[in-house]
């Protein structure tokens, strides 16, 4: 079965190379394309591009897919399987494949539905999350469910490390589903509307931290923002980012500063305290707990805000 790619940022990578591996058929690879990267503005080919590019597979860069739909039809793929590809598809896109359109998509659906699964899983405080694989419909993530796979959230787990482990996950599902849509062996399941939840696209304002709820919650921002776009708080002025945390007790002012060893740095919030161990300062480098403590760049006293 020949098929078509599309898939965008890292985490797109690894299903992408399993499905290579696999010994698939793949004939072109859509992803966005190339920006601007860093302070520089370096323009910078997306992950999947890179990798693509360096396996000889030809590559597709649509500045709007849906205007590209006799294209992609005329490349004579039976399927189309995306992940994290980043834009919206048309009638005519997912008409142009006779076996369909199948994403993978990073919660186990229908619950959060959109741009941030991930974060969003572990803003929710889940314990379990998952990728699902659907058919996709003009409907946000909508489509009929072929198969999910499950795997639990880590207590401290960030965004990143989540992200990892479900790219790994897509990779192993979308294997599964090319043997079934492959073979035809499709027993879709509909989506529960009634339980759908829906989660937005994460902007910088919504990493603030609010030192005034409850330890669990402070904590679960700060690791669904890690590594980006980062959770931070401004001390004497000066944004500070914070990468990791757990809950922990103590009591005092929100946002003050309890202790700070090199087990990290406690701090005050609604009904307890959190243990930040890894931060970043203005102008500095990301640091671990114990580099924190050396650094002497925050105090017992101090307040987070």
């Amino acid at each position: 079965m020949k098929i078509i790619y599309a898939g965008t940022p890292q985490y797109a990578v690894a299903p992408l190379k399993a499905l290579r591996e696999k010994g698939c058929d793949i004939a072109a690879v859509i992803t966005q394309e190339d920006k601007p990267v860093g302070r520089k503005g370096i323009l910078t080919p997306p992950p999947v591009k890179q990798y693509a590019v360096s396996c000889g597979i030809p590559v597709y860069q649509f500045h709007k897919i849906r205007e590209h739909a006799e294209e992609l039809k005329a490349i004579g793929a039976e399927a189309m399987f995306t992940c994290a590809y980043g834009q919206l598809l048309s009638r005519a896109v997912l008409d142009a494949f006779p076996k369909g359109v199948w994403n993978a998509h990073a919660s186990l659906l229908p619950k959060f539905r959109g741009a941030s699964p991930v974060q969003s899983a572990i803003l929710a405080g889940e314990s379990v999350t998952g990728v699902t694989i659907m058919k996709t419909e003009l409907a946000l993530d909508s489509g009929d469910i072929l198969l999910v796979k499950r795997t639990p959230v880590s207590e401290g787990e960030t965004c990143g490390e989540l992200s990892e482990r479900l790219s790994a996950l897509s990779a192993e599902a979308l294997c599964e589903a090319y043997d079934l849509i492959e073979k035809g062996d499709l027993n879709l399941l509909l989506q529960d509307e009634g339980a759908a939840t829906f989660c937005k696209k994460i902007k910088k304002e919504d990493a603030r931290i609010d030192f005034s709820a409850p330890p669990r919650k402070v904590c679960a921002l700060i690791n669904a923002m890690s590594p980006s776009p980062a959770a931070f708080a401004y001390l004497k002025g000066a944004p500070v980012n914070i990468f990791r945390a757990y809950p922990s007790e103590g009591e005092g002012q929100c946002g003050a500063v309890l202790e700070v060893n090199k087990r990290g740095v406690k701090v005050a919030c609604g009904g307890g305290a959190i243990l930040i161990t890894e931060a970043q300062f203005a102008g500095g480098k990301r640091l671990s707990a114990p580099d924190i403590f050396n650094g002497r760049k925050i105090s017992a006293g101090d307040i987070l805000e």
